[in-house]
């Protein structure tokens, strides 16, 4: 019964999440209708490109895109920390992201997509820090 009961659950916290999904991509399709026309020939055919491929895009290919941005998002923050890398030591493998099915890949996804939004946020509140604050009227307070 309590499996039964956590299947549910999870059916129905998936089916939220694909509403979600689908909300996102018909208001990011609206807007794309919407600046598409001020946009120069050249620049409309790109971008019709652009959207007709991103309808073709197939799971694995979304969990190899997502592997590389969150790698590259990674190394540059490496990077910035200036702090010198050590090289592994020998029968070390550096931790990879674990695969992403298609069953459970919205869970996956949307969970990628939840860190990556705390690390922005985490990001603007550092650059934002002590010198930008502002009080409740949105004006800066010096």
């Amino acid at each position: 019964m309590q499996r039964s009961s956590t299947y549910y659950e999870m059916s129905y916290g998936l089916n939220i999440e694909m509403h979600k999904q689908a909300e996102i991509v018909k208001r990011l399709n609206g807007i794309c209708a919407q600046v598409l026309p001020y946009l120069s020939q050249e620049h409309q055919q790109q971008v019709l490109g652009a959207i007709e491929r991103a309808k073709q895009v197939t799971p694995p290919e979304m969990n190899s895109i997502i592997r590389q941005q969150l790698q590259a998002h990674q190394l540059s923050q490496l990077q910035g920390l200036a702090l010198p890398m050590t090289p592994l030591p020998l029968g070390l493998t550096p931790p990879t992201l674990p695969a992403v099915s298609s069953s459970g890949g919205l869970f996956s996804l949307s969970s990628i997509l939840a860190s990556q939004a705390h690390l922005a946020k985490e990001e603007k509140s550092a650059r934002d820090a002590p010198d930008n604050h502002r009080d409740e009227d949105g004006d800066k307070s010096d």
